[in-house]
């Protein structure tokens, strides 16, 4: 099974396992976003150490983040192997979708 499949399934579980807190979310979401919220929250608010994504760049800066992840030059735990099952026009749906609104 490629990324692109085990990312799929996992975002799959993760909107799944949300449930009505993540309902009102994955209404006004880009597909790629349901992933974001497993460890992220709902609307990308951060869960415990988990940082938050939503509005705390903008959309710019947050695609950049997302493909210095993807290329292995930014510190990460998880997020590199994430990345890189995103194509470059989900990271620019992500990146519109949770940037701060300036």
């Amino acid at each position: 099974m490629g990324i692109r499949n085990v990312t799929a399934v996992a975002a799959c579980i993760v909107a799944l396992a949300a449930g009505s807190t993540g309902a009102a979310h994955a209404q006004s979401a880009p597909p790629a976003a349901h992933g974001c919220s497993g460890c992220h929250g709902p609307a990308g608010e951060g869960v415990g150490t988990i940082p938050p994504i939503a509005r705390t760049m903008g959309a710019a800066e947050f695609e950049a983040a997302m493909r210095q992840f993807r290329a292995d030059q930014r510190p990460a735990t998880i997020m590199n192997r994430i990345a890189r099952g995103f194509t470059d026009a989900e990271l620019a749906q992500l990146a519109a979708y949770f940037a701060r609104k300036e």
